[in-house]
């Protein structure tokens, strides 16, 4: 079945649809049929060959026009009235959870309530109350600390907006060898980001570290230099520099492939 690829909701959940006669193109703005109801949402794939019953497979409805415009703006209104009525109920029923932010379906059929808790909450109750109060169905939807920081936004140490609002779509591992790796500083607080998890950018060079090092002699190794032998003192694998210590405060530094060229024609 050819289907395009939709990426619905704040927390940008992607979904294949049918396309049937109309003419759309990624970035396109249109309303999906889905199994949650009615949705908005965008297209951020090309028509491919889907599988059918793999994956959930909408229907495009429509480009999107300006009367359903109007109508998400009355959703986003309403959504700050839900908000609201979702943090009085959570509180009134004493629940160990963080509310991050709700959101209407475009047909208002269902209510999606997406919070972080780092335990496992009973929502029984306050679905029962949501429902009788919003006169919709609720559906909880637990996510994590990347996920709030992707949906909420912000800016990051770099002064740009956060990665995982503007570009990335899928939060890849990014563990502390990477930062050791790159020589960076390990204070976990100036290696975190809002989210407080590892910064998603630590990844970026890390094969590019990887594969600059592998050939080189580590901090502290004598190497042969144009100007004899010396210890390493920093390896700069952006610039691709050695700074090499001969003693006495004398440092010189060198490009990484002379260091490199220099060492293979003495072994």
């Amino acid at each position: 079945m050819m289907a395009v690829g939709v990426m619905l909701r704040r927390i940008k959940d992607k979904v294949y649809a049918e396309v049937g006669h109309l003419d759309v193109k990624p970035g396109d703005k249109v309303i999906v049929e889905t199994d949650h109801g009615t949705e908005a949402g965008t297209i951020c794939e090309k028509e491919k060959d889907v599988q059918k019953g793999k994956d959930p497979i909408g229907k495009i409805l429509r480009k999107l026009t300006e009367d359903d415009k109007r109508r998400i703006a009355e959703n986003e209104k309403r959504e700050q009235k839900a908000l609201g009525i979702v943090l009085q109920k959570a509180d009134d029923h004493e629940l160990d959870m963080k509310l991050t932010c709700v959101q209407y379906t475009f047909d208002r059929s269902k209510l999606f309530v997406y919070y972080t808790s780092e335990t496992r909450v009973d929502f029984r109750e306050l679905i029962k109350d949501l429902g009788h109060i919003l006169k919709t169905r609720i559906q909880m939807v637990q996510i994590g600390v990347r996920d709030e920081s992707k949906m909420v936004g912000g800016i990051g140490t770099c002064g740009q907006v956060l990665c995982c609002q503007s570009f990335l779509k899928d939060f890849n591992s990014v563990t502390i060898d990477m930062a050791k790796e790159q020589d960076l500083s390990l204070n976990t607080a100036k290696l975190s980001g809002l989210c407080g998890r590892l910064m998603c950018c630590i990844a970026y060079e890390n094969d590019t570290y990887k594969n600059i090092k592998k050939d080189l002699p580590h901090l502290g190794e004598m190497v042969l230099t144009p100007n004899g032998k010396g210890k390493i003192a920093a390896i700069d694998c952006i610039r691709e520099l050695i700074t090499v210590d001969f003693g006495e405060r004398e440092f010189k530094t060198f490009p990484i492939q002379t260091i490199k060229d220099k060492n293979k024609k003495s072994s």
